[in-house]
């Protein structure tokens, strides 16, 4: 199966999202849990690094999922993939 450019272009989008999105997780998860315990200071009256591990990731990936959900069904609609609603 020969895929068009619209396809291309799409799938292309697609991935560079996903990827950016990634590297945000990957970041948070492992650069930022790595370096926490350096960063001692009180955030909202607790240690940093103990709200980076306990909050502040689930924080972020929680909007990680919300903005590609949401920018997925804007692409899609954008190039006409969306899915039927019954």
């Amino acid at each position: 199966m020969q895929l068009s450019a619209k396809h291309l272009e799409y799938w292309n989008r697609n991935l560079k999202v996903t990827l950016t999105l990634l590297v945000l997780w990957f970041l948070v998860t492992y650069v930022l849990g790595y370096f926490a315990r350096s960063l001692d200071f009180n955030f909202f009256g607790w240690p940093f690094y103990f709200w980076v591990g306990g909050q502040g990731a689930l924080v972020v990936y929680v909007l990680i999922i919300v903005y590609y959900a949401r920018y997925m069904n804007r692409l899609d609609r954008e190039y006409g993939v969306e899915e039927e609603e019954e």
